[in-house]
């Protein structure tokens, strides 16, 4: 109720106050009934989204929404740098796979690399350590059957060996590195600490810069030593068939290489291989005659990390077999001997061949040494 009777009061001493200055100025109360409305100035209407940066400049001195309109679409614009794309300082909106909105190309980018692509591909290499270590407390080694003859096939050479080798370290080194780009910030970081985890990632970059040639070197004299015993041929389909009975450690028919061992070849080594190869020149800037655009470099960026991680997921459950999910494997690639048994038992096809005498016993001018034949004891 105070306050009601207040308002008035205020209001009526306002009133008082506009006739009293109109009285001072000769006007009459009359004459303030009368007057017409008062109506605003003839403004004109202006599109301020449409306006460049001079108009803009002119009506709003400092107001530089036009310029970063312009910044913010991705266009082309003058820049006096000799640089690619410098007059491009923000690209323009994209969207990846799985991406509810568009939004800058490289935020973009980003958030695909730091979510989807990181995410998924941690956990499948997860689920196949998981697999590889349920099928080694499941089943155990694939033991060798019977005795071992005492007499050696020689089932790589030196120069086999050596390819072998080169590519298997050089691909051990471009996982651990690249992994550590890729991984490291969720994992060493905080263990490592920013400044320490800064060093370790740096030296990561470049010891994976320069072993990636070498990695491709070896893929093409691996292909050139292994493309024909790689080749479809008999017993492949059987083995595919068949490949729970590897599992359990039955027998399966197979040539020098059966057909688990040829799809690595031709799905690890050649083809996601060469995906790795070509997309990690473009990202080292070696592909002659190709523009380094920031769309290029990202779609390369992604091309590599998915060919990586399948062919990392790939080769795990190789090497396992490789050491020691089979016995005798690794000392096949490491002495470049096998005895006997072990040939029959796991390439009798191949086997076959050697006692017909289609296939030579020892390839090579050099007989097995006492440690070779001790190391296949």
């Amino acid at each position: 109720m105070k306050t009601k009777f207040g308002g008035l009061i205020v209001g009526f001493c306002l009133l008082a106050g506009l006739i009293g200055a109109a009285t001072a100025q000769g006007v009459s109360p009359a004459d303030i009934s009368q007057a017409s409305p008062i109506t605003a100035p003839n403004v004109e209407s202006i599109d301020i989204l449409k306006q460049n940066q001079a108009d803009r400049s002119k009506s709003q001195p400092g107001n530089l929404a036009p310029t970063y309109r312009i910044v913010n679409n991705g266009t082309q614009n003058y820049s006096s740098l000799p640089a690619l794309e410098a007059g491009v300082l923000i690209q323009p909106k994209a969207q990846f796979p799985g991406q509810a909105r568009a939004t800058t190309a490289g935020e973009a980018w980003r958030q695909y690399r730091n979510g989807p692509l990181t995410r998924i591909g941690g956990w499948l290499l997860i689920i196949v350590v998981l697999l590889i270590a349920a099928m080694y407390l499941l089943k155990g080694q694939i033991k060798l059957e019977g005795s071992k003859t005492g007499r050696l096939i020689e089932r790589f050479t030196s120069v086999e060996r050596l390819a072998h080798w080169t590519m298997a370290i050089s691909f051990v080194l471009l996982a651990l590195t690249g992994g550590t780009i890729l991984f490291g910030k969720y994992i060493l970081l905080p263990v490592f600490g920013l400044t320490l985890f800064g060093w370790v990632a740096f030296a990561c970059k470049n010891i994976h810069n320069f072993v990636g040639p070498v990695f491709t070197g070896s893929i093409v004299v691996f292909f050139v030593l292994f493309v024909k015993d790689n080749l479809p041929g008999k017993g492949d389909l059987n083995w595919f068939v068949q490949f729970g009975g590897l599992l359990s450690g039955k027998h399966v028919s197979s040539g020098k290489f059966n057909a688990g061992e040829k799809a690595m070849f031709w799905g690890a080594v050649v083809v996601l291989g060469l995906i790795m190869s070509a997309s990690g020149f473009v990202l080292d800037m070696l592909v002659p005659g190709l523009l380094y655009t920031r769309g290029n470099m990202q779609i390369a960026s992604i091309v590599h990390i998915v060919a990586a991680v399948l062919a990392a997921s790939m080769i795990l459950g190789h090497i396992y077999l490789g050491t020691l999910g089979m016995a005798g494997a690794y000392q096949a690639m490491r002495t470049g001997y096998v005895d006997d048994a072990w040939a029959k038992q796991h390439h009798d096809l191949w086997y076959d061949d050697i006692q017909s005498g289609k296939v030579a016993r020892n390839r090579s001018s050099e007989q097995p040494t006492e440690a070779i034949k001790q190391a296949n004891v």
